[in-house]
């Protein structure tokens, strides 16, 4: 189970919040915060070996989290990446959200953070709605672990250009068939009638079906146009039935709104 998360980011990036609403959202997750650590530590020391020790601390304490069942998220600068290797985190996300902090040691010591899970940008966090977003589609990521890809398994195949109630609907039916989901987003080139790339509703789609976060999988797939099988292979292809009002959803009409808007 990935359950070690490390936010990691300059002073001032981000961090807190994003990790508050995260932990909210995770829902069985303890949320570490550097500086109440420290302040209970006493221990304002940024040499490089006080830097050390206080990594090891939050590592201490996320494990402990970790061994009791629960996700840890850790919320600190962890600025090199001889640190972040120590910590070993299950999933690195890295607030890249400012150029500079506020302190000159930490700016000079931060290095960029390779082979981070998600990073996040100034341009798509400075706002309420964005950090709600991210939160929200961090969760369901994060607990994709949880997934078992051998329990029986709905699959949802489409654009979701956006997700609309209307695949809601067809969603929740699909979940009550097995209690797992898998939704695949085709990746189509971009156009009036496919405004987003596939990721970005891969995005959409994890922010909307949030709170069913551990039983859904979301993957990017070609562009798949055909769906071929020979004699009996042991799973059906089924149409769902709904009310008039649900099948007059139309994704195309939502598009045309949000282009007026």
């Amino acid at each position: 189970m990935k359950r070690k998360i490390l936010i990691c980011g300059l002073p001032g990036s981000g961090k807190s919040t994003l990790a508050k609403k995260l932990t909210e959202y995770l829902g069985d997750a303890d949320w570490w915060n550097a500086d109440e650590v420290r302040k209970q530590a006493n221990d304002w020391d940024f040499s490089p070996e006080g830097r050390y020790r206080q990594m090891d601390r939050m590592r201490s304490l996320t494990q402990a989290s970790v061994d009791g069942n629960r996700y840890a998220v850790a919320d600190f600068v962890c600025p090199t990446s001889g640190l972040r290797s120590e910590f070993n985190a299950d999933y690195v996300v890295w607030m890249n959200t400012i150029e500079k902090g506020r302190f000159d040691d930490t700016n000079k010591v931060f290095m960029p953070v390779e082979n981070a899970d998600a990073i996040i940008t100034k341009d798509e966090w400075w706002e309420d709605k964005w950090i709600d977003h991210h939160a929200k589609v961090l969760s369901v990521k994060i607990r994709t672990c949880e997934f078992v890809n051998n329990l029986p398994t709905v699959q949802m195949l489409g654009r979701f250009q956006p997700f609309h109630d209307g695949h809601r609907a067809l969603f929740q039916r699909a979940h009550a068939k097995t209690g797992q989901v898998v939704i695949f987003i085709r990746d189509m080139p971009t156009s009036d009638s496919n405004p987003w790339t596939a990721q970005q509703m891969a995005d959409n789609c994890a922010k909307e079906l949030f709170e069913y976060a551990g039983s859904i999988k979301i993957c990017v797939v070609p562009n798949i146009v055909n769906i071929t099988y020979g004699r009996d292979v042991g799973y059906k292809i089924e149409q769902e039935v709904f009310d008039d009002a649900t099948h007059a959803i139309s994704a195309t009409k939502i598009r045309e709104e949000m282009r007026k808007k």
